[in-house]
């Protein structure tokens, strides 16, 4: 039998040989076609395949499951009667041979995720010790050790929505992953989890926060209750980090940190003008009104996005003490987003003095000028 297949294939290939080679090519292509498409199916109905044993799996389970949980957290009669750390379950419902396997573990977990969303209080509190008594948490830890980072992430996601601490040794090393995405889980996770520093990583931070990232952190630093704030000057200041400084430029005018004035001033002579732009932006924001004469003093030596900032700032400073200055870049810049933003500063201020000004340009200007300050005082337009 093994010995005919060989001259099958012997002579096959004998065969093949003498053929042409645009002859040859196409049967290396047809084969490789059939079984690059044979695999295709193959993965797919595997996938699929795999797809309905989970759904019917869960499906068989899943009753269960919610069955205990409804008796052992939102029927607790204990509930409103003890304090939720002394409540204790039922062990034989938990200890059900039924929830030893793995699978049947992590539905749990899932489920009570998706219930925790809905509840808040003393019954989420008592869903977070259920997942805790039972164990679950085991399954946390072997998912943080696992070389793949999409499990990794599931393990921190299961944490932070349980509420569940994880030491610094575990988790500061992964907020310097070279996976962004690792990275950018563990420090959201790390700042709402860390009850005393959770900016702790922003000083071993070799990696940078990226801008999708720093608008997900920024929304759970500024969301999470009971944070402790800390003055982010001192990263402004310190770190090396350079997508810290821009972040903590932001931390520090959300909560206006006026403290953090000296500090920001220090980055107007960075040489890296993107850096400086983020710090005229803070400093408006501030309302730093002393640092407006050195943003005049530097504006002519500036490139065009931090003469914009500057701008911008003085409008948001509006002391009044520049308003021929706005005037000016407003009647003889060449560039029209200058012109837009000293016209919209100008408005801004909305003094006596400022409002006589704009009414003068309005009626000695030019019409492309009358146009600008029409477009800018439309309070519809931002």
């Amino acid at each position: 039998m093994f010995s005919s297949l060989v001259a099958l294939i012997t002579s096959a290939y004998e065969q093949f040989i003498y053929l042409p080679l645009f002859i040859e090519i196409a049967i290396i292509f047809i084969y490789v076609a059939i079984i690059a498409t044979v695999t295709a199916y193959s993965v797919i109905m595997y996938k699929r395949w795999q797809a309905y044993v989970e759904e019917k799996r869960l499906a068989f389970i899943s009753p269960k499951i919610e069955a205990m949980i409804t008796e052992q957290v939102l029927l607790n009669e204990n509930l409103e009667k003890i304090p939720v750390d002394d409540i204790e379950f039922d062990q034989a419902a938990l200890n059900d041979q039924a929830f030893k396997h793995k699978w049947v573990r992590q539905a749990i977990i899932d489920i009570l995720i998706q219930y925790r969303r809905n509840f808040r209080g003393e019954v989420g509190e008592l869903l977070r010790k259920l997942y805790l008594d039972m164990g679950l948490m085991k399954e946390a830890d072997e998912k943080l050790k696992n070389i793949h980072w999409e499990v990794q992430i599931k393990a921190l996601t299961e944490l932070t929505r349980m509420d569940i601490s994880i030491s610094d040794v575990t988790i500061l090393p992964l907020t310097n992953s070279q996976k962004p995405e690792l990275r950018a889980a563990a420090r959201n996770a790390y700042v709402q989890l860390s009850k005393n520093e959770p900016f702790k990583f922003f000083d071993i931070a070799t990696e940078p926060i990226l801008p999708w990232d720093q608008l997900e952190l920024f929304k759970i630093i500024t969301t999470t209750k009971d944070i402790p704030i800390p003055n982010f000057s001192r990263w402004v200041s310190y770190s090396e980090n350079k997508s810290i400084v821009s972040f903590c430029l932001k931390l520090i005018a959300h909560y206006d940190q006026q403290p953090a004035i000296p500090a920001v001033m220090g980055i107007l002579n960075n040489k890296d003008h993107y850096f400086r732009a983020d710090a005229i932006n803070c400093l408006g924001k501030l309302s730093a009104e002393h640092a407006e004469p050195k943003m005049l003093e530097i504006y002519n030596t500036q490139p065009l996005n931090c003469q914009l900032e500057i701008l911008k700032a003085l409008g948001r400073i509006a002391s009044g003490k520049h308003l021929e200055f706005l005037k000016t870049e407003f009647l003889y810049s060449y560039n029209f987003d200058i012109r837009m933003h000293a016209a919209r500063s100008l408005i801004r201020h909305n003094t006596p003095i400022s409002r006589a000004m704009v009414d003068d340009i309005m009626n000695t200007a030019e019409d492309e000028a009358k146009l600008i300050i029409k477009h800018c005082q439309n309070p519809l337009i931002k």
